[in-house]
This record gives structure tokens, sequence and C-alpha cells, in this order.
């Protein structure tokens, strides 16, 4: 999943690694608190597979501050080497290769490795990149999860053996999944009509 997330993230611009970790929260709604320690090492990883690059940057290089003092330019020293050493990985920019375009289009089209619904949230949100064909097969698989979720949550709720309170609990689930599959109908009622619009326009 971190490697879509990267990957459609650097679809759209360069980014550096602290970027990164800030826009998988505040833009792709990955709500885990996704550390430096994985970013950089599936950004490495990516590098390896030709996937990303290191792009150039124009960051300003930072000299000391003449104080006036040999203390005080000691300190300055010693703070500036001291916040290279802290930036120096996240001051390295990263860009998607041709390679990697393919590379993420081909992950966030498989169907096939779609687990969970944190998941298809994430290829949701970089749906723009899928074309309606493939974006109908996305959401036509999400909404035969969520039918045999909705069975099952069903069949568990018909257990006489539940008290009020774990009935209720069921219900709840039963309903939130009801919800989900309203939202993906609708959904789909789109994306098919895309889907239409898309093939007359390729003839």
């Amino acid at each position: 999943m971190l490697d879509i997330a990267i990957l459609g993230l650097l679809m759209d611009r360069d980014h550096h690694g602290y970027e990164i970790r800030t826009q998988l929260r505040d833009r792709l709604g990955i709500s885990s608190n996704v550390s430096f320690g994985s970013i950089y090492p599936a950004l490495a990883r990516l590098e390896r597979h030709g996937f990303v690059e290191a792009a150039a940057t124009s960051e300003p290089r930072i000299s000391p501050l003449s104080t006036g003092s040999l203390s005080g330019e000691r300190a300055s020293l010693r703070s500036l080497r001291q916040s290279q050493g802290l930036g120096r990985r996240g001051r390295k920019a990263y860009r998607i290769t041709e390679r990697g375009k393919e590379e993420f289009i081909g992950l966030l089209s498989n169907t096939a490795t779609l687990d969970d619904a944190k998941e298809f949230s994430l290829r949701m949100a970089l749906a723009k990149y899928l074309t309606p064909p493939s974006r109908v097969g996305l959401l036509e698989r999400r909404r035969t999860d969520l039918v045999e979720r909705l069975a099952e949550v069903r069949a568990g709720a018909s257990n006489e053996q539940l008290d009020s309170y774990a009935r209720d609990v069921m219900d709840h689930a039963a309903n939130a999944v009801e919800l989900d599959l309203a939202w993906i109908d609708n959904l789909l009622s789109t994306e098919r009509s895309n889907q239409q619009t898309f093939a007359r326009e390729a003839k």
C-alpha cells in the first residue's frame, strides 16, 4: 500500500521525504503514523527498481552567521551542522520515472491485490489516474466484498445466543456496510456512465 501511495503522490510533482509523510496524512487520508523509518526504505527500494529517481533541488546553501565572537560563531557552526545532519535526507527530492508510472498504474488497477477498506480508500483517492473501465472494475470488486461482508454480519446478528448489546453492535455493523454499499452503487452509476462516454470517444 505504501508503494502505491508514494508513487501516486509523485505523479503530481516531485516530493521530499518529509513532504511525502505529510501528504500521506493530509491528502490521502492515511491516518496511521507512517514513520520516516518506513518511508525512506520504501523510497530506496523504489529507486533501486527504477521507479523513482533523485530530482535536482534549488534549495539555497546556508552559511554560518557571523556573531562577532568566537564562542558565538562556534555555536552557530554547531547549530548549522546539526540542522544539515537532520535535514540531509529530507532535502533529497524524488521524481517518478516513466517505468514508475507504468508500475503505479498496474498496482492501482490490480483488483486481485485489494485487501481491505483502507486500501480501497487509498485507491479511490488516486482514482483520477485510472480509466473509467478500471474504476468500474475497482468499484465492482469492492461491492462484491461488501455484499459478502453484509451476509456474514447479518448471519452473526441472527445468532440467538447473542445478548441485546452484542446484537446492537452487529446491527450497527450491518448498517455501516449498507451505507458503504449505497455509496459504492452511486459511484458505480456515475462511472458506468463515464465508461460509456469513454468507449464512444475511443471509437
